[in-house]
């Protein structure tokens, strides 16, 4: 039942950066504008990433709720997910199909937080602040935990202060979280848009 858990876990956070990554953002094309299979929703997106560009991180829109169309759509969308998921993997296993759901609504939870306290984003989603605020906002894809960031080598750090402390995304003990580190990145290291010699793993 855990481990099953787990690997739904694992597969939605692989979603969750493909998603963002080709849906949301869309597909570069030499003279025409990106591709998505759903526009409505890629251009819910960038108009998602234009306001907060502005508003250091902030969106008023989450503060509208269901009145605002861009919340609306990223609700749609995330129900039509979790069905589909949930259906899908019911048969294989119930577990599977309950990390889902979980899933999609931790990212619901996180990513609607995030946008209404900018600061707690920072300390807690660190890769997603990136996402938006760096100077390169086509990386970072993930938002939950950067799990496939690290897998898929597009995790870029902009500075020491918003370096998670591990690349599970998740608080441990300092030096669980500097070995653990140190061992993800001999294999999937993160990218730095800035020099980070001289600094420490947060907790260290």
């Amino acid at each position: 039942m855990i481990k099953g858990f787990i690997a739904g876990l694992v597969v939605a956070n692989a979603f969750e950066w493909f998603a963002h990554k080709y849906v949301l953002h869309g597909v570069h094309r030499k003279g025409q504008t990106r591709f998505s299979p759903v526009p409505r929703t890629m251009q819910s997106h960038w108009e998602h990433h234009r306001i907060v560009r502005k508003t250091a991180f902030f969106d008023q829109g989450y503060v509208e709720g269901l009145r605002n169309w861009r919340t609306r759509n990223e609700v749609g969308s995330l129900v039509a997910v979790a069905t589909v998921f949930g259906l899908a993997f019911y048969p294989i296993s119930k577990s599977m199909s309950a990390a889902a759901l979980y899933s999609t609504a931790k990212y619901f939870y996180v990513h609607h937080r995030a946008h209404l306290e900018p600061e707690w984003a920072k300390k807690h989603i660190p890769w997603h602040y990136d996402h938006h605020m760096n100077s390169n906002q086509d990386a970072n894809w993930c938002v939950t935990r950067p799990w496939f960031d690290y897998v898929m080598g597009t995790r870029v750090i902009s500075s020491a202060e918003l370096q998670e402390q591990n690349p599970l995304g998740i608080t441990l003990p300092a030096p669980v979280a500097t070995f653990l580190t140190d061992g993800i990145n001999r294999f999937f290291p993160a990218k730095w848009v800035e020099n980070p010699r001289n600094t420490r793993i947060k907790g260290a």
